[in-house]
Order: C-alpha cells, then structure tokens, then sequence
C-alpha cells in the first residue's frame, strides 16, 4: 500500500509540476520515491536490527543507481537515490515521534 500510494502521488506531483519532459525518468523517480516508502514500511518491525535496516536500504540504492544507469545516466540516476534517502529518513522521523517508535501500529 505504502509502495502503490508513494508511487502514483510522486508521479502526478512530478509529472503535473516538475515535468522533466521524459515520461520515463518521471516514472523511474516516481518508482523510487514508492519502493522508499515499501521498504520503510516493510523493515519497521522489530525483527530487524539498525545494521541490518542500514544495511537493505544500501543495497536498494546501490540496485536503483544499477538501474537508472543502465537506463538514463548515472547524472539521472543519482536524484532517485537522494529520494530514496529522504523518504526513508522521513520515515523513521515521523515514527519516532509515536509512543511506539512504529508507523506500523
């Protein structure tokens, strides 16, 4: 859920507002702001440590830099991990102004 809605609502905002004239490039930042969301959702459990949450985040980004390379250009693909990033710290900031330290519950 956390995937689909980040996804569809940072493609309108960058197509509507921020066109980059590339439907392609919008659809593969839109791509990256909803897997950021995903994989924050999906690691806020207490079943992973900080290394190991640090650790799968890195790795997406090392996958979506891979990615955006291979398709565009390494200038177009780093916007996509500075997204990634932001989301993501984003993420924890908000949960951790819960009782709980989870956006989960």
């Amino acid at each position: 859920m956390y995937f689909a809605l980040g996804t569809v609502l940072s493609f309108l905002i960058n197509y509507f507002f921020y066109s980059s004239k590339n439907i392609s490039l919008d659809i593969y930042y839109a791509l990256s702001f909803g897997i950021a969301w995903g994989i924050a959702y999906y690691l806020d459990t207490p079943d992973f440590t900080l290394p190991q949450k640090l650790g799968i985040s890195f790795a997406v980004m090392g996958v979506l830099v891979l990615i955006g390379t291979g398709l565009f250009s390494l200038e177009q693909a780093i916007p996509s991990i500075l997204k990634f990033s932001t989301v993501f710290v984003a993420y924890y900031l908000i949960a951790s102004f819960r009782a709980n330290k989870s956006l989960r519950r």
